[in-house]
C-alpha cells in the first residue's frame, strides 16, 4: 500500500493519475476535434486543438453518402450472432469441463486452450482453404464460423472457471430433489452465472466487432463488409485519405459497445455465486 499522508504523496499521485488519463482519453478527444473541423483546418500544416469553426458535415457525409449503415448493420449480426452462439457453446463445455468426469477431459480442454498460442495470421491461413472447400467464403456464416473457432476456447475456460467455484452441494442437493442435470443446468446455474456469460458474451461481441484481418480477407462484397474493412476501404485506401470522415464515422460505431457497457457493467461483480448459495 502506498503511503499518501504527505503533501508530496499526494501530489505525486494526483500527477500520476493525471498523466494517464491524459494517455487514455487525448486519442477520443482528438477523434472528436477532428471530426468537428473543416478539411482546410485539418490539413494544416500546423495542427489546432480546438475547432476555430464547428461542422457537422463529416457526420452527415457519413450516414447520407457512404454505406456506414449497411457496415453498421452487418457487424451487427456477424458480432451480435456469433458472440449468441459462442456463449451458448462456451456454457455448456465450460459446465461439462467442470462438473463431471469423463475420459479425455483435461486433454480436450489443454487441446482447446493451445490454438491461441498461434497468432491470428496462423489459424487464419488453416482457416481460408477450410472454407473455401466448404462453400463458405464471401457469407456471413462463414465470418461467424471463424469469429467462433477464435473465441471459443476463451471463452470455454472462463465460465470453466467460474464453473468450478460453483458448490457441488448446490447441485447434489438438486440432483437429490429429483431434477435431471438439464434442468439444474438451465434452472438453477445459469441464473447464478449472469455475469460471466455477459462477460463472455461482451468478449465475443467485442472481438468480432474489431475485428479486421478475418473479415478483410473471407469478406471481398462490399454489401457484405463490415465496419473495419468498410471504414478503412471508404476513408483510408490508395487514392483518398478523409480524416474528418473516418473520425466521425469511427466515433458513431463506437456508440454500440459505449452503450452496451453502460448497461451491462453492472454484471460485472463478482459473489453471485456465495450469495445464491445462501
Amino acid at each position: 500500500m502506498f503511503d499518501l499522508s504527505s503533501r508530496t504523496a499526494k501530489v505525486v499521485f494526483g500527477l500520476t493519475l493525471l498523466l494517464i488519463g491524459f494517455y487514455l482519453f487525448f486519442p477520443i478527444y482528438w477523434m472528436v476535434t477532428s471530426s468537428l473541423k473543416g478539411n482546410a483546418e485539418l490539413y494544416r500544416v500546423i495542427p489546432t486543438w480546438f475547432p476555430q469553426e464547428f461542422t457537422l458535415a463529416h457526420y452527415w457525409s457519413a450516414i447520407a453518402e457512404s454505406k456506414l449503415l449497411t457496415y453498421l448493420a452487418n457487424s451487427l449480426i456477424t458480432s451480435g450472432s456469433s458472440a449468441t452462439i459462442n456463449t451458448l457453446l462456451a456454457l455448456y463445455a465450460g459446465y461439462s469441463f467442470a462438473k463431471y468426469r469423463y475420459f479425455g477431459r483435461q486433454p480436450v480442454m489443454l487441446f482447446m486452450l493451445s490454438a491461441q498460442m498461434f497468432p491470428f495470421g496462423l489459424l487464419l491461413i488453416s482457416l481460408y482453404p477450410t472454407m473455401s472447400n466448404l462453400g463458405l467464403l464471401d457469407t456471413r456464416p462463414g465470418l461467424i464460423l471463424s469469429y467462433i473457432v477464435f473465441a471459443l476456447p476463451v471463452a470455454t475456460y472462463m465460465l470453466y472457471s467460474y464453473f468450478t467455484q460453483v458448490p457441488d452441494e448446490l447441485i447434489d442437493a438438486a440432483r437429490a430433489d429429483g431434477a435431471s442435470d438439464l434442468r439444474i443446468f438451465h434452472t438453477i446455474i445459469m441464473p447464478i452465472s449472469i455475469p460471466p456469460i455477459v462477460t463472455v458474451f461482451l468478449y465475443s461481441f467485442m472481438w468480432s466487432w474489431n475485428d479486421l484481418l478475418y473479415s478483410m480477407t473471407i469478406i471481398v462484397s462490399d454489401d457484405k463488409r463490415t465496419i473495419g474493412p468498410g471504414l478503412l476501404l471508404t476513408y483510408l485506401n490508395e487514392t483518398n485519405a478523409d480524416w474528418g470522415g473516418a473520425m466521425a464515422a469511427s466515433l458513431m460505431v463506437s456508440l454500440p459497445i459505449v452503450v452496451a457497457f453502460m448497461f451491462l457493467q453492472r454484471y460485472f461483480i463478482q459473489g453471485v455465486t456465495a450469495g445464491a448459495v445462501k
